[in-house]
Order: C-alpha cells, then structure tokens, then sequence
C-alpha cells in the first residue's frame, strides 16, 4: 500500500535523522501517534509481537538521546518529589503487572509474552517520550517545536474525525452515534469515547498557546485550530466527551480566562446549532423516546431517577459500576492486580446476565481501585494532584508567556483525563494520553527552571540550537 510505504519512508527518514538531532527525530515520533493506531499499521513485524516502526523508532530516538546527553552536558534534575512520585506511579503498574501474571488461569487462555507486551512494555513506553522532552527542552526554540508538535497531533485525529465524519450525520443523534461507534475506530484507530476526550482537552490547549503567538495570523490560525477541534469533538458523540469539554473550559475560565466563561455558552449554542445531533446525544435518556433498556437492566435499574433512565444515560455503566464497587469492597486495600475486571468473573457475569460487554469498568477511579486498592489509588492519584497544582501555578503567572502557555496546556490535558475519568478512560498510560505526558515533560522543565530564576532572554549560541536560551535574570531584577 501507498500509505504504508509512506509510513516505512517517513519512519526511515526520521531515524537516520536522530543521530544527527535527536530532539527533532523525537518531535517526528510524537507527531506519529496521530496515524499508528490506524488498523492498516502494523502492530507486529516478522511475527514479533511488539516489533513494529514506531517502537523501532523511539528505541532508535532513545539511543541517539544516551549517546548525545554528554555532548549537550544535560544533567538529570527532575525535582525529588516528582521522581517519588513517577516511581510510586510505575511500582503501582509492575506489582499490578506481577499479580496478574500469577493467575495462573488467565495465563493460560492468554500467552505470556502478549501480556507483558500490552501489559507493562505498552504501559510504560508511553510515557518515555514526555520524559526525554522534559531533559531536551532546555531552549525556547525547542520548546516551541516540542508544544506545537505535541498539538499537531491532536489537530491531525481532529482533521481524520472531519474527513470521516461528514456534515450530513450530525444532524441527527442517532446517526451520530452510529457513523462515530463504527467509522472512527476503523478509519483513525482510536474508539471515539477515547477521541472525544482527547479532542476535548486538546480544543482548550490549542487556546492556552495564544499567548505564543506574535503575530495577529498567528493568533488567528490558533483560534481556527481551537475552533476545529471543537468541530472534531463534536462529531466524535462521545457524550462523555461533551461534559469533559464543558467542565475543563470552566475551570481553566475559573483560573485565568475569566472572558472565556462567555465563550463557553456561545460555543455551546454554536456548535449544537451547527451539529444538532449533539444536543439529540446530551439528551438521549431523558425522554421515554430515547431509552433503550431490556427487561433484564429495568428489573436491575427498579425505576427511574428523576425521570431519567439511569441506563441509556450512563449507556449500561451503572449496571457494571454497581458489581464493581461490591467486588472492590471485598478486596479494598491492595485490589486483585491488574485486568481485575475480567480475572474476577465479572466481565463474563455482566455478559452473560445482562449482554453487556465490559472488559473494564469504565471508570479509571473504579479501575484502580478494583486492580491495586486504596493503596494503589493513593499512590497514583497524588501525581495528577501535584503536576495540576505546578500547572496551575504557571498558568496564572504571567512573566512569561510561555509559562501561561504550557501551564494552560498541561492543566487543559491532564483535566480532560481526571473529568472523562469518571464515565471511561485509565490511569494506566497508553496511546491515547502520550500529547497529556509530552505536556507534563515540558510543564516540568519550565517548572524547574522558573524554579532557579531563569527566563528567556536572547543570546548569541555557537551551537546548532541557536536563538532562545534559558539565561539567569540579571541582578539588578
């Protein structure tokens, strides 16, 4: 296939080019995430599972960024308590990891080597590329490559979701919601309730950068992107999505765009208006015409709440979340390891009583809790807690635009996760949240060196790297 060729072209082209500057081959690999989760990539080569260009390539980025680190004298100075934290986060993941590989059942209806693919090396890579922008990311032009291709490539998935998703459909929920569950799954590689999230935080990001933007078409191409974004989520029907677009303009409004909370109605009254079947989604459930539930779910539900049916409007999530929380009662402090949903029994009770599939909870909280207990979730949770309050404290700083611009981004990324997290999502990283921890690396170096006093100031550089260098502020400031 042309594409593939393409893809094999690019891929090359990008690796020979990290040994000569790893940070721009690192950048080209971010911007990959938007077109490796289509199902023409392959996931495998020469039947090696895990073996496939994207991984070959960040491998390759990996290498070049060991080999280079001396010649750029970069030091490691992430601050103490977040690598705490980063390794709590990976600890919760590989003792997870571990537990589920003692089962022995489950590994026998599932192959070893599979697990520790998906399980762990899948888990943890993705948060590899965030970690190597925050030890680059050391002058303003890098930083700008970096924030800019990190958003690429939320306006690339959100450019697939328009050309897959035409004007027609959005005109009735129903279609919406039937094109969106089938189209984009096959045609981006993403399910749209995970594109609904990202695109719903990536929409507000693309507004964090217009402080960046010097000149008025800067400015103008930025709000263009925000406002197709806007467009992109709309059509994924993710209805989850919605409320996460919703609650994250609100608060950043709350923080800093005091303006924009004028901007989130008037958006809300356009783009209904320009795609009708998205109130049609908000709405479905609260109408006798819009439920959906069987005999079995009415006999569980016992009625309604407030007149609205409570399985059409959580779409059957209330019924799994009710066997969750007892199942998590029963194990509450360390939880039952990783992939607990189907390990315990309840995926196939849920299928087999109710024709429901749900191979996780749905719910990132209750999925912790479910597979490492309270002691798992409070080693977890307290990250998002930290890298939210140092985003927020760049945010509202406003010596420096590019503080405002990344704490704006990385809270916008990092809000839609803790938000959506409670109708979908999982604290375990994957494809889907790599823009979030590319975010998280380049809000950590600009924390760290508002930290020592540092600002952008323009000097002279022999190196390649030249024009905006991290520079101590002089005295007499």
């Amino acid at each position: 296939m042309v594409r593939l060729a393409l893809l094999y072209a690019v891929c090359f082209g990008i690796a020979v080019y990290a040994w000569k500057d790893w940070f721009k081959s690192l950048c080209g690999l971010i911007l990959l995430a938007a077109v490796i989760q289509h199902p023409d990539i392959p996931k495998t080569m020469f039947g090696l599972q895990g073996l496939n260009p994207w991984n070959i390539l960040l491998f390759i980025v990996v290498l070049s960024w060991a080999r280079n680190r001396g010649v750029e004298e970069l030091s490691w100075d992430l601050p103490r308590d977040i690598t705490i934290l980063l390794l709590l986060y990976l600890s919760v993941v590989v003792v997870g990891f571990y537990r589920m590989m003692t089962d022995q059942a489950f590994l026998l209806a599932n192959p070893a080597v599979g697990l520790a693919s998906e399980y762990l090396i899948n888990t943890v890579k993705w948060v590899v590329p965030g970690l190597l922008l925050f030890d680059g990311s050391r002058s303003r032009s890098r930083f700008t490559l970096a924030i800019f291709c990190v958003l690429a490539v939320y306006l690339l998935l959100g450019v697939q979701v328009i050309r897959w998703m035409p004007p027609s459909v959005a005109l009735s929920g129903q279609e919406l919601s039937a094109r969106s569950l089938k189209i984009l799954v096959n045609e981006v590689g993403y399910h749209r309730v995970n594109l609904s999230m990202m695109l719903a935080g990536a929409s507000w990001a693309w507004i964090a950068i217009l402080v960046l933007g010097k000149l008025d078409i800067h400015r103008v191409l930025i709000f263009t992107a925000f406002l197709a974004l806007a467009y992109a989520q709309a059509l994924t029907g993710g209805r989850m999505g919605y409320a996460t677009w919703g609650l994250v303009g609100l608060v950043l409004a709350l923080i800093r765009w005091k303006k924009v909370l004028l901007l989130v109605p008037i958006t809300i009254l356009v783009v209904i208006s320009v795609v009708p079947g998205v109130g049609e989604r908000m709405a479905q459930g609260f109408s006798t015409d819009t439920r959906d539930s069987g005999p079995a779910v009415a006999d569980f539900q016992g009625g309604d709440l407030q007149g609205a049916d409570l399985y059409t409007v959580t779409a059957g999530r209330n019924i799994a979340w009710h066997f969750v929380v007892k199942k998590i009662k029963e194990a509450p402090v360390f939880g039952y390891g990783r992939m607990a949903m189907q390990r315990t029994g309840l995926t196939d009770m849920l299928y087999d009583q109710y024709g429901e599939e749900f191979p996780h909870p749905h719910n990132a909280y209750l999925e912790m809790l479910l597979d490492n207990g309270l002691v798992g979730f409070l080693l977890v949770v307290p990250f998002y807690i930290v890298i939210l309050h140092h985003g927020i404290s760049l945010f509202r700083d406003s010596q420096d635009p590019v503080f405002v611009s990344i704490g704006g981004v990385s809270c916008a990324l990092v809000l839609a996760l803790l938000v959506a997290s409670m109708g979908s999502q999982t604290f375990y990283p994957r494809e889907g949240s790599i823009g979030m921890w590319c975010s998280i690396g380049l809000l950590l170096r600009v924390y760290v060196e508002r930290s020592r006093g540092f600002s952008w100031e323009k000097k002279e550089s022999p190196g390649p790297d030249d024009g905006m260098f991290w520079t101590r502020e002089p005295e007499s400031r």
